[in-house]
């Protein structure tokens, strides 16, 4: 027995709070220190001014100068007393005029890119998605500048996000429930109506206000016509410009074209893209081998998903959704794809439904990217299609992918209602001719924009028009990363000349064995998480055992303990909590703060308090180390977790437990310091006393 260490800052001590104090300043950092990209309208700005600075933007080709500011524009171009709004823009410009200054550039008109090209605006798909984000803009700023302008409502100085939404799909125990639709539609109608009362006119966030703000980004940049890039969901904004400001438009390139009435899918087409499928998998060798017939097969199961892999719940809902998703591209460089999606199906008819509970998964994990104000607003162009698709009696989610990606999309048809309409909305829910020479690109097994829909429903209204379909290819993820030469000259050379060359194109195959198969992946991460938990408690319960035996730990590893196996006691607690959610409780989203400070905090606090504890000291004093542990952990988490999103705050969440369970005990220690309590360490062969023997035993 020894008495403690008087000195309060010894220094271990002195070492201990700087690493504290280093992971504290990091939390702060993410939390706050980002920087604040908020836009907003400059100080006496009217509407149609633009402020541009010179600035750099990043690309997969690295980084290109560029023009950064912001457009102002009204909330309602029809109402001149309508207030203020700003989007951002951002003008990469043409390698070829990098030099050019931004000055310079201002004092003349910018009638086209530095050498005579027309620029690209390019609309990144969605809805709900910023349009802020394209670092393929290298392939294009060769010979001619690359403009995005943020669209209102995801980009701007409003911003319609909607936690009522996110909060009932995170609290869905099935995707394609009457509840879950029932929660969507209320979240809906309650995030509109909270934003009409904080004074925003939800009508004028649609896809023709977008398409207003672009033509005033034209005006300002001082170009004379453009050229459209669009995929996706963007295509649509694509033929309202069209539509709209024809004269301003140049030529269009559409990749996955999307025209009106098919934010919706159809059964009929789908069936179609599961035959192309089918086709392609009885060619070959190894998913011949699975399955007689992959359409018959896919069917099949669908009508007997099980509901349960072992003990581990599967969303039969769930799995629809995400194997539609999934199937819509062929790249194997999206985990999410089509071989991974078919690969599921195959081994759930063998009797594995691993592939499916790693779906189920997904729609528990996987944070959903929209921003849901815009995702209604824009859907809500659809809204007459989606009335009739739900009031036909047939229209239930059942065993099909359409429809149940259909049925998740609207809420059942929740949605129809569930967001106020825009004032035009009704101009632009059929084809109209435009004679903008205009490119569609589709991939033959797109699921999500089938090319066979644009040849049918828009191509006919296009006299200009041109359709081209890749073999092999699905939807425009694929068309970025498969063969993306050959995709670029495409692009390139329809809009420099109007002629369509996809010569460099060669014959590509589906692979049906994929890269990161889904049983595979869930066998992986279900072991981990299992193990990863048992190791947790079994920790703790051999930490203890050896307290209780020896008095304490010893001191490296206690040290070990306090630091590094604290990361592995806080995420196989966090992996034990998911379990019990996901199994007992699954109405409760995994990133509920409850859940996660409870399941993080209590074995890092234990785990902590255990490393730091003497046997030998009073009750009063141990009884004060595991409240402070198990109190600066649950504090620490709860910091953590709300440093970062998504998976990044299971990580902050543990660093933050260990730094504030850490914390609390040395500040505890400070305080003891100089007490006269006695502090037991294990003793020396030299420190013993000599065994007592008994009279006349060993004595002369």
């Amino acid at each position: 027995m020894h008495a403690p260490n008087t000195r309060s800052l010894t220094f271990s001590r002195v070492v201990a709070l700087a690493l504290i104090a280093l992971v504290a300043g990091g939390l702060a950092f993410l939390r706050f220190g980002t920087g604040d990209d908020t836009v907003s309208v400059p100080s006496g700005a009217k509407a149609g001014d633009l402020f541009l600075e010179s600035c750099d933007y990043a690309t997969e080709d690295g980084s290109y100068a560029a023009d950064c500011g912001t457009l102002v524009v009204r909330e309602n171009p029809a109402d001149p007393q309508s207030k203020l709004i700003a989007v951002p823009v951002t003008r990469i410009r043409a390698v070829s005029g990098a030099r050019t200054s931004l000055q310079a550039s201002a004092s003349r008109p910018h009638r086209t890119s530095t050498d005579g090209r027309e620029p690209i605006f390019r609309l990144e798909g969605g809805p709900g998605l910023t349009n802020m984000k394209f670092p393929l803009a290298s392939r294009y700023v060769t010979d001619r500048d690359v403009v995005l302008v943020g669209y209102r409502g995801v980009d701007g100085s409003v911003r319609l996000d909607c936690p009522e939404v996110d909060s009932a799909l995170k609290h869905a125990t099935d995707l394609l429930s009457e509840q879950t639709f029932r929660a969507y539609g209320d979240g809906f109608r309650a995030c509109a109506d909270r934003l009409t009362d904080e004074g925003y006119d939800l009508g004028q966030y649609g896809l023709s206000r977008q398409v207003d703000d672009m033509e005033a980004a034209r005006k300002a940049l001082g170009y004379d016509r453009i050229d459209l890039l669009s995929e996706s969901a963007g295509t649509r904004t694509a033929l309202i410009y069209a539509w709209r400001y024809p004269q301003s438009i140049h030529r269009s390139v559409m990749i996955g074209a999307n025209p009106p009435g098919h934010f919706l899918w159809s059964d009929e087409t789908t069936d179609e893209q599961i035959a192309r499928y089918a086709e392609l998998c009885a060619q070959d060798d190894g998913c011949r081998e699975r399955t007689d017939d992959l359409a018959a097969t896919m069917r099949r199961t669908a009508d007997d998903i099980p509901g349960r892999w072992f003990f581990l719940p599967v969303d039969e809902g769930a799995v629809q959704v995400f194997s539609f998703y999934g199937m819509m591209e062929t790249t194997p460089e999206t985990p999410l794809n089509a071989p991974a999606a078919i690969d599921s199906w195959l081994a759930a008819d063998d009797g594995d439904a691993s592939g499916f509970w790693f779906q189920s998964l997904l729609a528990d994990v996987a944070p959903m990217p929209f921003v849901w104000g815009q995702y209604a607003a824009a859907a809500r162009l659809d809204a007459d299609a989606a009335a009739e698709y739900f009031s036909a009696p047939d229209r239930t989610p059942g065993p099909d992918l359409a429809r149940a990606a259909t049925a998740f999309s609207w809420g059942g048809g929740q949605l129809d209602d569930g967001w106020p309409a825009a004032p035009d909305e009704d101009e632009y829910d059929r084809v109209r001719t435009s004679n903008v020479e205009t490119l569609l690109i589709g991939g033959e097994l797109d699921f999500s924009t089938p090319p066979q829909v644009a040849k049918r429903e828009l191509l006919p209204y296009l006299p200009n028009g041109h359709q081209v379909v890749l073999p092999g290819f699905g939807h425009s993820l694929t068309f970025w990363n498969d063969q993306a030469d050959a995709g670029t000259h495409l692009v390139t050379t329809f809009l420099s000349n109007g002629r369509v060359d996809d010569s460099r194109y060669v014959p590509q195959q589906v692979d049906f064995t994929p890269d990161a198969p889904f049983p595979a992946l869930a066998k992986g991460i279900a072991g981990a998480m299992v193990g990863l938990a048992l190791l947790t408690v079994l920790s703790l319960l051999g930490l203890a055992r050896r307290v209780h035996r020896r008095g304490r730990v010893g001191r490296k590893a206690s040290a070990t303990v306090r630091s590094l196996y604290a990361v592995v006691l806080g995420l196989g607690g966090w992996f034990l909590g998911v379990l019990v959610a996901i199994t007992t409780m699954p109405s409760v989203p995994l990133d509920d703060a409850l859940l996660n400070v409870l399941s993080i905090g209590v074995p890092v606090g234990l785990g902590i308090y255990l490393a730091w504890m003497d046997r030998a000291w009073s009750s009063r004093t141990k009884s004060a180390g595991l409240v402070a542990a198990v109190a600066g952990a649950f504090a620490g988490t709860w910091l953590g977790i709300h440093a970062a999103e998504d998976l990044l705050s299971l990580v902050t969440g543990i660093a933050g437990a260990i730094a504030g369970a850490n914390l609390l005990l040395i500040l505890l220690d400070m305080s003891r310091a100089g007490s006269r309590e006695p502090r037991a360490t294990p003793a020396s062969d030299e420190q013993r006393p000599p065994l007592a023997l008994p009279t006349g035993v060993g004595r002369p």
